[in-house]
């Protein structure tokens, strides 16, 4: 188990190697998640020597979300005065969501139906 977050934690330390050499403006968390999947989409990094940490995270997620969750009490005072502001920015950020990813969606559906299918045997 130890060496299964050891693993995780250096794709973490790469993001923040990526962030401080290039001084890009992602989180390097976001960068270390990346660097893992590309890791284990090019069999660099192979499932089973993260599966088990993976599911632990993803067991114990509910933990992570308590302190959050807790900052967001000590604003209520102030998400109280701003909650039309924040529900447009929730609503609006939603719905261009789901349009950006539609529009993706049929753009690749258009692409892949116009290339022929070699699967057929």
């Amino acid at each position: 188990m130890i060496r299964q977050l050891f693993l995780i934690l250096v794709c973490l330390a790469l993001g923040e190697m990526v962030v401080y050499f290039t001084g890009i403006k992602i989180p390097s968390s976001i960068i270390g998640m990346l660097l893992l999947t590309a890791g284990l989409h090019f069999k660099i990094i192979k499932l089973k020597w993260i599966q088990g940490i993976a599911d632990f995270l993803l067991d114990n997620m509910v933990f992570f979300f308590i302190p959050p969750g807790i900052a967001i009490m000590c604003y209520l005072d102030l998400i109280s005065k701003e909650w039309i502001p924040i529900l447009a920015s929730v609503i609006g950020s939603t719905v261009l969501v789901l349009i950006s990813t539609s529009f993706t969606h049929q753009v690749l559906r258009k692409t892949r139906s116009k290339k022929p299918n070699t699967d057929k045997k």
